[in-house]
């Protein structure tokens, strides 16, 4: 099974639009969006083509194609206007025999960790960085920010297959990648 993993849109119309071409490129399963899809949130400056509504119509387009979690900067008003669910602070998978904790990371993250087990995966977004980390026993992984990157990252969102993890800019290209199966 590939997914595609992308946290951070913030309102952004034209990054919207370049990670859903991405997934349709990917030919992805599934796209996961670790949160914090609308609102652009009062730290952080408005980004490129921010229109929320231009937003809500092409995520809506891709309803059955979604898997999402809560951010820190979504809210019950933008669940009445999404038709996919976006409330849940966290959803678990299993992979390749590993458990992940996906979540946003405003809540549960490095500084706060939910209960794992040695070799279970932490993801969320929240930094706007990209992270691939082995630390304490887990994995950190961050596909960085599909909008407003920090840290001097670029424009990102993250694939899994067959064991593997890459993050890649949104022109596609590989920056970095792990495999679970090596860890």
């Amino acid at each position: 099974m590939k997914l595609m993993i992308a946290s951070d849109i913030h309102g952004s119309a034209y990054y919207c639009k370049k990670m859903l071409d991405r997934y349709q490129a990917e030919k992805a399963e599934k796209l996961i969006l670790l949160g914090d899809l609308l609102y652009h949130g009062p730290r952080n400056d408005l980004p490129e083509e921010y229109n929320p509504k231009a937003v809500i119509a092409m995520l809506n387009e891709q309803k059955d194609e979604l898997l999402c979690v809560r951010g820190n900067c979504d809210a019950e008003v933008d669940q009445m206007v999404l038709q996919f669910p976006i409330l849940a602070d966290y959803m678990i998978l299993y992979l390749d025999g590993r458990m992940v904790f996906a979540t946003h990371g405003h809540i549960h993250n490095e500084e706060n960790l939910p209960p794992l087990k040695k070799g279970d995966i932490i993801l969320h977004g929240h930094t706007h960085v990209q992270a691939m980390d082995h630390c304490g026993g887990h994995i950190y992984l961050n596909p960085g920010s599909v909008s407003i990157p920090k840290n001097g990252n670029a424009n990102s969102y993250m694939t899994y297959e067959d064991g593997v993890f890459i993050i890649k800019d949104l022109d596609g290209e590989e920056i970095r990648r792990m495999s679970i199966r090596e860890s």
